[in-house]
């Protein structure tokens, strides 16, 4: 496959829909309208333009996002529910900027096994 080229030294433009390049296989995909996160359906890197798509614009990747891994959509503050599946699935422990990976090391989920006190206690940085 070849890789469209760039529109500047450090971002690539890559379509999510087809707009800009109807080659190109989606990049990430958000299952549900109300996610603030979409899945990587192939390894991203830093610096590349996704097109969203569906008039929601355009998310320039801020860091290596794996395979299967979550891309924010927007901001997600720091105590803000991340949605995926149109459920909530965690809170962010410290703000979320588009475009950064979403992980454990700065979501704590909401689906294991767990009290809200220690939900509570991540959130606080007291764990």
């Amino acid at each position: 496959m070849t890789e469209p080229a760039s529109t500047s030294s450090s971002t690539q433009r890559l379509s999510q829909d087809g707009g800009e390049s109807p080659a190109l296989p989606p990049r990430v995909l958000r299952l549900d309208d109300t996610d603030n996160v979409a899945v990587a359906l192939l390894p991203l890197r830093p610096g590349e333009l996704l097109m969203l798509g569906q008039g929601n614009g355009e998310l320039v990747v801020s860091e290596e996002i794996g395979f299967g891994h979550k891309v924010a959509l927007v901001p997600i503050a720091r105590g803000g529910v991340v949605r995926k599946y149109g459920e909530v699935i965690g809170v962010a422990t410290a703000p979320i900027a588009p475009g950064c990976h979403v992980h454990i090391h700065n979501v704590v989920s909401a689906r294991l096994p767990g009290s809200d006190a220690e939900h509570s206690a991540e959130l606080d940085g007291r764990r």
